[in-house]
């Protein structure tokens, strides 16, 4: 790949950085997708979580991508942390592959994720200024300005509407469950009656990306996705030993990272995104990436259905504690 300097640092400029950046992460890992050397284990990232081969190469890819454009501009992943090009008056916030796991296994859940946000000291979800997703298999690109909506182009760049679902009835619910590190007992247990109400009617996933899940609402596909582990610990703290018991000794959640660039395109798209208890997430830090910055995460297609979800994921924290107990 050819790169040419960029002359700028103005916000277009970013933005179209972003957008150029985004589509080459894809190209680079596309060919990677379901070889036996991307689930290679590569290390172990900042927030805990294993870094494979797949990873490790992109993190690479994504620093020099940078260097070379020259851009006065600060860059947060997951493996790496901060680094800062220049003097940088904006930080990209980059998950090169959110959905690893189906990406090394060659699936079409996983995304190439970048949020934009202001360089400033202790940046929030709410600084947030711009986000590009772009599904690696499928290639469609997700695109949000704040303010501005959103913009859905397929490969070949023809445009795709966003099409929030009508659904309220959660025996028909169409959804996706965070997975990935969460104790398996300890969450069914908290979902189970959401989940036995939809199995049959409805249905329930776990496709191991909240960014390809959550995008999946606006394509209408999907009606809601939902990830409540730092809510389980925080309201039954005697799960939290179960969580790193799992994690191998990390708290494994959704971070900053994961979560920046999709809420932002998820808000801009009409639809519904907060935490645990349907409270906004625009207050939370945006750099870093262990427990102390994970987050809960509730994405609906509309009020009336995250009022429902949420009255669900009361009712099953009240089940996790008759469970488990409060601990802590």
């Amino acid at each position: 790949m050819l790169y040419f300097p960029l002359v700028s640092s103005s916000l277009d400029n970013i933005r179209e950085l972003t957008v150029e950046l985004t589509g080459a992460l894809r190209e680079l890992v596309l060919p990677h997708l379901g070889r036996a050397e991307a689930r290679t284990h590569a290390g172990t990232a900042v927030g805990g979580d294993v870094t494979f081969g797949i990873d490790e190469v992109a993190e690479e890819f994504l620093v020099e991508f940078l260097r070379e454009r020259g851009a006065d501009v600060a860059v947060y992943s997951e493996d790496q942390g901060l680094i800062e090009f220049g003097e940088p008056e904006y930080v990209l916030i980059v998950d090169p592959i959110d959905g690893t796991r189906p990406a090394a296994a060659g699936l079409e859940c996983a995304m190439v994720s970048i949020a934009v946000a202001e360089m400033k000291d202790a940046p929030t979800m709410g600084d947030v200024i711009f986000g590009s997703l772009q599904e690696i298999k499928g290639g469609d690109r997700f695109t949000a300005s704040r303010g501005g909506g959103v913009e859905i182009t397929s490969l070949g760049g023809e445009p795709r509407e966003v099409r929030l679902s009508p659904n309220t009835d959660l025996s028909r619910l169409f959804w996706t469950i965070g997975f990935r590190g969460r104790p398996a007992r300890a969450l069914t247990e908290t979902l189970a009656d959401l989940i036995d109400a939809s199995s049959v009617d409805g249905a329930v996933f776990d496709l191991g990306s909240a960014t390809y899940s959550i995008t999946r609402i606006l394509t209408g596909q999907l009606d809601a996705y939902i990830d409540i582990g730092p809510r389980m610990i925080d309201d039954v703290p005697a799960v939290k030993p179960l969580f790193e018991a799992v994690g191998k000794g990390a708290i494994l959640n959704n971070s900053p990272h994961d979560l920046a660039a999709v809420g932002l395109i998820c808000r801009e798209g009409g639809a519904v995104f907060g935490d645990g208890r349907g409270n906004p997430l625009e207050d939370r830090l945006l750099l870093g990436s262990d427990h102390s910055f994970q987050m809960s995460c509730v994405a609906s297609a509309s009020e009336e259905l995250n009022a429902k979800l949420i009255e669900a994921v009361d009712a099953g924290i009240r089940n996790l504690e008759a469970e488990f107990g409060k601990g802590g």
